[in-house]
């Protein structure tokens, strides 16, 4: 998986925007104003950062050389996955699906409620 078809994943989930708070080479992806990805793009190795279960976190490490504690980030709640090939990219999908969920559930019940009628009304729009 490249830069762009990560950027365009990462953009798909509902209410995802994408920005540089840090520099010019650092994308961050958040719903509702929370980071749920942080792309690293400054060596020759793509990686980025999720948010994940520590329990999970523990257990995928201890599985994936390519998986380690977040870089720069608190290491309980966050992985460092390197973007070298090594992992399948159906695992990457279901690392980034989980971020996204787990920074969902600590969303008020009000944005959470939101983000559900946006995806009923996009459902329903999209029929």
């Amino acid at each position: 998986m490249n830069y762009k078809e990560l950027e365009t994943l990462l953009l798909s989930f509902k209410d995802s925007s994408l920005s540089f708070p840090f520099d010019d080479k650092t994308p961050v992806f958040k719903v509702a104003n929370k980071m749920f990805a942080l792309v690293g793009l400054d060596n020759n190795l793509l990686s980025i950062n999720l948010k994940c279960d520590p329990e999970d976190a523990l257990v995928l490490r201890s599985q994936f050389e390519a998986i380690r504690p977040g870089y720069h980030m608190n290491k309980d709640h966050w992985n460092t996955i390197n973007l070298d090939g090594s992992l399948e990219e159906k695992l990457v999908i279901k690392l980034i699906h989980d971020s996204y969920a787990l920074v969902i559930k600590t969303l008020s019940k009000k944005e959470q409620e939101r983000l559900r009628f946006l995806k009923d009304y996009t459902n329903c729009t999209s029929n």
